[in-house]
């Protein structure tokens, strides 16, 4: 899960990756197909965490996994990593496996440019998800263009990557993919806006992505409504390990996804002459979501 400074930003927004059925290198585009003998099915959600700007757009190319396909049994995971940011980075990938057991497969995505900060509060948008051998999935790849781009106070600024193409690669355990239905498994990669991108003295702005792994069976959320819209209220979500961050939407309603269970406060940071408001010892628990009654702010 995420750590972050208790700063105000944009909420917890969704991107999906879902993909279209594929198999091996001729893939068929249609979703409504299901694994067979030797096979799994794979659906990788994009999720979107606070930033500064008006829109972030990111011009998705490419997803694929690795998967060693001689292991299937998931408590054999060499692959134990403690901290997000070790396993989470952007480089172009020179030292793939050589192992035979380990084989790249393509999803299928709907390529193209998505403003990432268009989603927030649970809503979900559909990119992709697809058919892949069985086995243990061991790395996602993220492969982005060049037409990256940020949106601030309404002056456009392109976003560039030190070495050029961008190919994210994640580290991922076989513990942290959700299984939903047989052979079907999915998982949310969390977005860090804040620290992805980078503000140089120039100001430009360098894309370095960050991404976290969570899953809505080990997570929980918390949803609410905070009124009225013209405090402009953006809400923290903070415990003494993660905080997290919402934008309510025009009719106060908001919802942040990808907690850790336990007890959590609320703050609602408000402008406009309207008052701060803080609400304390939020439970949150695993495959639920915790449900706040309504705010409605004062002068």
């Amino acid at each position: 899960m995420k750590t972050y400074l208790r700063t105000t930003g944009w909420g917890l927004a969704t991107l999906v990756l879902l993909a279209f059925a594929f198999h091996a290198c001729q893939k068929d585009n249609s979703a409504s197909m299901s694994p067979g003998e030797g096979q799994q099915r794979l659906s990788v959600y994009f999720a979107d965490d606070p930033g500064y700007f008006d829109n972030v757009f990111l011009d998705i190319r490419k997803v694929e996994v690795l998967v060693d396909t001689c292991t299937t049994d998931a408590d054999n995971d060499d692959d134990r990593w403690d901290n997000d940011y070790e396993r989470c980075g952007w480089w172009e990938d020179h030292h793939d496996d050589k192992d035979h057991c380990d084989v790249w497969d393509s999803l299928g995505i709907r390529a193209g440019v998505y403003d990432v900060l268009s989603l927030r509060n649970g809503a979900d948008t559909l990119l992709g998800d697809g058919i892949v051998p069985e086995g243990k999935v061991k790395k996602i790849r993220i492969t982005l263009g060049d037409n990256n781009y940020l949106v601030k106070d309404s002056t456009t600024y392109p976003l560039k990557s030190p070495s050029g193409q961008v190919k994210i690669i994640i580290q991922v355990r076989q513990d942290e993919w959700e299984q939903f239905s047989d052979k079907n498994f999915r998982l949310w990669l969390d977005f860090d806006i804040d620290r992805s991108i980078v503000q140089t003295r120039q100001g430009q702005f360098i894309l370095r992505p960050v991404l976290h792994v969570f899953t809505l069976k080990q997570t929980g959320s918390i949803s609410g409504k905070v009124t009225p819209w013209n405090a402009f209220p953006v809400i923290t979500v903070y415990n003494d390990q993660d905080t997290s961050y919402a934008l309510p939407w025009k009719d106060g309603q908001y919802k942040v996804r990808g907690l850790k269970a336990g007890t959590y406060n609320l703050f609602v940071n408000a402008s406009n002459g309207y008052k701060d408001t803080t609400i304390t010892g939020i439970t949150v628990k695993r495959g639920d979501n915790t449900k706040v009654d309504d705010i409605k702010l004062s002068k």
